[in-house]
């Protein structure tokens, strides 16, 4: 068994740990024990990946340190291993967002023991989906991670949680049933035409088995399945309420990683697995897709409360995510997935700030804010920074994944791309119009409260939280390439497969 397991096993032992803990210290304790071993752990992987990768050609390294475990044999179905580079930098991403959403939760109440529980199961399907290279492993901790959610906005979060915390688990499971459908229908018709019934993402895209009319039918199962918590319109609208309702750790960890495992489905299963559906559908998706970018960046102009500003912007950025796919160039999807990371982070950065400013004036509706910027400056700078980002302002993480997008997509050279691509482009335009606006709003207008006057600025424990993110938003924006080549190793076997080209031998 590779190392890969720990990062199903430390959750598992943070679980056990909270379980025994008698009081909120305690509890802190191991939470900070467990996601600083889980920190520690995803550093020593993009180190050991890089290493490893050094050692042979790139066509031999889709998946390193792979490994498998019988789980129930007459359906082939194993506990199987293994990571790209894509999944090296998600599992990194996600051990930031568990360690500094660990920190902006420390002074929550009431139930805190309790609410790490289930945040703590919730990380441990987030990592298991990432080592995953079996369908049925991947499904499961796909469904781990989503189970959490409910309680933890239905119990911890605020407004209408409980039919925000109903909408997002109904929307999602339906999406979980497309998704169950799709990968049956991959697991049958791949045995039934190459002799070998398997789950293995890799011996799949080998075999090369599927009928173009069979992929057809399963591609768009796969695709919305995932495209749900992906934010794919129409089927959207359980991010906003759930965002808007869910406490804040939960944000950060909702949005900032829980939300990439759509994009990480659709181009490692609906992609990879059924390409020769996915050249010729994808054109349906791109036009959602671009829908996605331009009405979220839209809707989040007319909003009035801070979170959801920031849950249609997060619409958008990860509708961005899935038009890169569907454009189908190496670049784009090097942009795609520098985008999740992107996003991730400065979308943790976004909601832990709110979080924060929501904790000490007690609302989030931007009408009632104002002059935050002398009341709470660190608080201020940090939600200017995050701004700045989402807005793709150079030396932040999202200029350098919004390049690759749209120079990527600007490279398939035919009308109906093209006209996309201009439309999508529009949204950096809105982008700045709406997060400026708030920026005018909520921290130089003037105080519309006395009262605020007597708040504080962020505790030792916020500043870790959120400067740790502020580091991470700045420097990928700053010092990229090493992700850019992690990430772009990882996608060029991948679209050379998808694109119909010899699939790499060691693959």
């Amino acid at each position: 068994m590779t190392f890969l397991t720990l990062f199903v096993v430390i959750p598992l032992l943070m679980l056990l740990g909270l379980w025994i803990a008698r009081n909120d210290s305690q509890v802190r304790g191991v939470m900070v024990v467990g996601s600083v071993a889980l920190l520690a752990l995803a550093i020593y992987l993009v180190f050991a990946f890089l290493g490893a990768r050094a050692t042979m050609p790139a066509e031999q390294y889709p998946f390193l340190f792979g490994d498998a475990i019988p789980w129930f044999e007459p359906l082939n179905i194993f506990y199987r291993t293994g990571v790209d580079g894509i999944a090296v930098v998600m599992i990194l991403l996600s051990a930031i967002i568990v360690i500094t959403g660990t920190f902006a939760s420390w002074q929550l109440h009431p139930m805190q023991k309790e609410y790490f529980l289930w945040f703590t199961l919730l990380s441990a399907g987030v990592f298991g989906f990432f080592i995953s290279e079996d369908l049925f492993t991947m499904f499961m901790f796909y469904e781990v991670a989503l189970i959490p959610m409910y309680l933890l906005i239905g119990v911890w979060g605020t407004g209408p949680k409980e039919y925000s915390a109903m909408k997002l688990t109904l929307m999602l499971m339906g999406g979980s049933a497309l998704l169950i459908i799709g990968i049956l229908g991959i697991y049958f018709f791949n045995g039934q035409y190459s002799g070998t019934y398997t789950m293995d993402v890799v011996a799949i895209a080998q075999s090369h088995a599927i009928p173009v009319f069979v992929q057809k039918v399963f591609f768009p199962f796969i695709f919305i399945g995932f495209g749900v918590l992906g934010a794919l319109f129409p089927f959207h609208t359980w991010s906003p309420d759930g965002h808007a309702s869910a406490p804040t750790a939960v944000s950060m960890l909702h949005a900032g990683v829980l939300m990439k495992l759509g994009g990480y489905g659709c181009f490692r299963v609906a992609m990879f697995l059924l390409p020769d559906a996915a050249r010729e559908l994808c054109w349906i998706f791109l036009i959602l897709t671009t829908i996605s970018v331009v009405y979220g960046a839209l809707s989040a102009c007319v909003q009035t409360d801070l979170k959801y500003i920031n849950a249609y912007s997060s619409v958008s950025h990860c509708g961005l995510v899935l038009f890169a796919l569907c454009m189908m160039t190496q670049t784009a999807i090097n942009g795609a997935v520098l985008q999740m990371l992107s996003h991730g982070l400065m979308t943790a950065l976004f909601f832990a700030v709110i979080g924060m400013i929501y904790h000490r004036t007690g609302t989030r509706d931007v009408r009632r804010l104002g002059g935050l910027m002398k009341i709470l400056p660190f608080l201020s700078v940090a939600y200017v920074v995050a701004g700045l980002a989402n807005l793709g302002l150079p030396l932040f993480s999202g200029f350098v994944a919004e390049m690759n997008i749209f120079v990527g997509a600007f490279q398939v050279n035919d009308t109906f791309h093209r006209t996309c691509t201009i439309i999508a482009c529009t949204s950096i335009v809105i982008t700045a119009v709406y997060i400026l606006r708030v920026v005018g709003k909520i921290l130089y207008q003037k105080v519309p409260n006395q009262d605020y006057y007597k708040l504080t600025d962020a505790t030792w424990d916020e500043r870790l939280a959120v400067g740790a993110l502020i580091f991470c938003v700045a420097g990928l924006g700053t010092f990229p390439l090493w992700a850019q080549s992690i990430i772009n190793d990882a996608v060029g076997p991948m679209i050379q497969h998808i694109m119909g080209s010899t699939i790499i031998a060691g693959m």
